[in-house]
């Protein structure tokens, strides 16, 4: 009986998906080629160019499939350390190296769906998050939660995409401070 081309095509997809987040994290996206992602992964070129364009699309694939998702908000009843939690993931993830070569690359492609598939699930969160804080009265209820998550990781990602001061816990933690004096009844 031959082989089952659909488990050995899955094989190989994830043998190259996972190969390009090791090399990205070890040389960077400059450095990466698909050559070495092909070599890495035991596969041809043409194997990784049939169901990807370039390293970009195919890292972006990676990191969707293989990078463990934003999880459900934080919910428990101390709004600003739920708040603090959840910028310290985002500071967290934004110091790791793949996710930082990745998205880099990414923005500087231009790539939309960067937006859609990597930074808004920790939007969603957030606002979540305050949705329940404003049904408890502890976030003003004419207040714009769509704006303050935008306030809360637009901080965040501004010092992260411009390098323009040290991004770490201690500024999430002052951010989330900000927010919050203007958010509260």
């Amino acid at each position: 009986m031959p082989p089952d081309a659909a488990r050995r095509s899955d094989r190989s997809r994830r043998a190259i998906l996972v190969a390009a987040l090791e090399l990205v994290e070890a040389v960077g996206y400059a450095r990466l080629t698909i050559e070495a992602v092909a070599a890495r992964a035991g596969v041809g070129k043409q194997t990784i160019y049939r169901w990807w364009p370039a390293k970009g699309p195919l890292l972006f694939d990676a990191f969707v499939e293989l990078v463990p998702a934003v999880p459900d908000a934080v919910i428990t009843h101390d709004l600003v350390g739920d708040l603090v939690v959840e910028l310290r993931d985002a500071v967290v993830e934004l110091e790791d190296r793949r996710f930082d070569q990745v998205c880099r690359a990414l923005v500087h492609e231009g790539r939309a769906d960067l937006v859609a598939l990597l930074l808004m699930p920790r939007r969603v969160v957030l606002e979540e998050r305050l949705r329940v804080a404003r049904r408890v009265g502890e976030v003003r209820a004419d207040a714009d939660l769509e704006a303050a998550a935008e306030l809360l990781l637009g901080a965040l990602y501004q010092r992260w995409l411009l390098r323009s001061a040290p991004l770490t816990r201690e500024y999430a933690d002052s951010v989330v401070g900000l927010v919050m004096r203007a958010l509260r009844p």
